[in-house]
């Protein structure tokens, strides 16, 4: 039992870094479809610095980078040109994986640094969780670390709630001095670092290597699991730990079906239209709105200026 546990918390670390960066950046009213080719050519990155500088605080740094500069650009592209952030993140995520394939040819497949387990004392001798939460490394305990932080940032702080009224409500936001564009700048940077964090974990812990489309669909099911989890960050956490379950259960079944292991890279894709159909059907709205508490807990709603471009002019 522990030591699934622990597998469950292990494999759910990269979804966790990307599903609660993408949460961040749309609290601020900023869409990332870029995803998908960010984790990619993250992951890519990342290895091939670790690679290079046998470093892997070098591989995660510049993991971190290339995710900033590619949701960056998806928010410059929204702000300052005024262009639809849907279509430009599908751009991305294409462009973003392409260039990974091209410039990691020379890394793929090769042996390289890992992120090296640091079990903390005394608490990872604590009955069911300790092997969970304190027999990992690094990369698991930051994981752990955001959840918690981003959920006190978001609910707690000045900062978190002015951030959320920017993504509900730029106009009123505006209206009380907070300069709404550099908010989206700002968190659309802090999230989209998070995204490329989280292809380092994967190339320099999950995974352990680079491999050609190795991350392909991790970018969707963060996606999706940040609409399924209502923009909440320990809901988003939840739904990425029961992936990380489903992964570990796949993998475990995996002797008995074989089959099983080719059928998990295309959940993502109904998932995130299920999320999608249910946040948006009338229908179902109707149902839920009889019921308005148990509606808000399983139909939430985006945040109001989700994907809209604010002007001050």
């Amino acid at each position: 039992m522990d030591a699934t546990l622990a597998s469950i918390v292990a494999a759910a670390a990269p979804l966790v870094y990307a599903a609660i960066g993408e949460t961040i950046t749309e609290r601020a009213g900023v869409v990332n479809l870029s995803l998908d080719g960010s984790i990619l050519l993250a992951a890519m990155t990342g290895f091939a610095a670790a690679y290079t500088t046998n470093s892997v605080i070098a591989g995660f740094v510049a993991a971190a980078l290339v995710g900033m500069a590619v949701a960056l650009l998806v928010a410059w592209s929204g702000i300052a040109l005024k262009l639809n952030q849907i279509a430009v993140g599908f751009i991305l995520t294409i462009l973003a994986a392409d260039l990974a394939g091209f410039l990691g040819d020379s890394f793929n497949r090769l042996p390289g640094p890992t992120v090296t387990a640091r079990p903390i004392p005394v608490l990872e001798n604590i009955p069911v969780v300790g092997q969970a939460l304190f027999d990992q490394n690094i990369s698991v305990y930051g994981s752990l670390l955001l959840i918690v932080g981003a959920a006190w940032f978001l609910a707690r702080s000045r900062g978190g709630l002015e951030l959320s009224a920017v993504g509900e409500r730029p106009e009123a936001a505006h209206s009380r001095g907070i300069v709404v564009n550099r908010y989206r700048y700002l968190a659309t940077a802090a999230g989209g670092a998070l995204v490329g964090i989280s292809g380092a974990a994967f190339s320099l812990d999950q995974k352990a290597g680079w491999a050609e489309g190795s991350t392909a669909g991790f970018g969707w099911i963060a996606l999706a699991i940040v609409i399924f989890g209502g923009w909440q960050p320990l809901r988003v956490a939840l739904g990425c730990y029961l992936f990380g379950g489903l992964q570990v259960v796949a993998l475990r079944l995996q002797p008995v079906f074989p089959g099983l292991s080719q059928v998990l890279p295309a959940i993502p894709f109904p998932l995130m239209i299920l999320s999608l159909v249910i946040v948006n059907s009338p229908s179902i709205r109707k149902l839920a709105a009889r019921a308005p508490r148990i509606g808000r807990l399983l139909i939430p709603d985006p945040p109001g200026a989700l994907g809209t471009n604010f002007a001050t002019d």
